[in-house]
């Protein structure tokens, strides 16, 4: 999960907003939220990370606050994300983000500008998702059933991609890992899915890689402090 930075909402649902009697039923140009949503969410969905287009058998535009239980919400742009078919049809047990979630709450919003959603984020070497957060963990599991062995499977991919990686490249040098890193973040308006367990599992390692420069450069300086005894 990572956040997302809110961008201007589309004319239409500014105007919409606006006429008398509007709610999101009557709203006709949900093609231009769909295609505001994706963009500024990069095409990733805005919970399991998985890809999404801006196309009505793509994606599903997401209420974070339900429209049943919070309609004042239901056309106010900050509420609205984009999240994939989530398992869509299936069984409950294999459903997943919004479309598992329904009309529950959840006390973490990827959108929120007042949160950063990395810092209660991370990631097992067998692609579990959890948080440091035991309420936003709980729901994790389930409210959106982030680690249903689909979708924990495909994280799982991406770790094991990582050390194959460093296996190759080791020693792994701080340049090494940050040039990683910026094939995960940086270039062009698409993330590659999952990216944020890459970006998350390359930020611990340069973590590790600066604690060890630092456990050395103490014990350089106490060796440096022995000598002038």
């Amino acid at each position: 999960m990572r956040t997302i930075v809110k961008g201007p909402e589309p004319p239409s649902l500014t105007a919409h907003r606006q006429t008398p009697h509007s709610d999101y039923a009557n709203y006709r140009d949900k093609d231009a939220l769909r295609g505001a949503l994706v963009s500024e969410q990069r095409g990733l969905c805005c919970y399991c990370m998985g890809s999404i287009d801006p196309h009505t058998d793509a994606m599903k535009i997401e209420h974070w606050r339900c429209q049943a239980y919070y309609p004042n919400m239901q056309l106010e742009y900050h509420n609205l994300l984009g999240a994939c078919l989530g398992g869509e049809g299936q069984p409950l047990e294999f459903q997943h983000c919004d479309t598992r979630k329904g009309h529950q709450d959840l006390s973490w919003n990827p959108a929120d500008p007042s949160l950063n959603i990395e810092s209660c984020v991370g990631y097992g070497n067998d692609g579990t998702i959890w948080s440091c957060d035991t309420v936003f963990d709980d729901q994790l599991n389930e409210i959106l059933n982030l680690n249903l062995a689909l979708l924990k499977n495909r994280r799982k991919a991406v770790v094991d991609s990582l050390f194959l990686w460093s296996e190759q490249e080791y020693p792994v040098s701080r340049e090494n890992i940050q040039s990683k890193l910026n094939e995960f973040t940086n270039g062009n308006d698409k993330l590659t899915p999952d990216c944020e367990v890459a970006v998350w599992w390359l930020q611990k390692k340069l973590e590790e890689l600066q604690g060890l420069h630092d456990e050395q450069h103490a014990q350089c300086g106490n060796g440096l402090r022995d000598r002038h005894r």
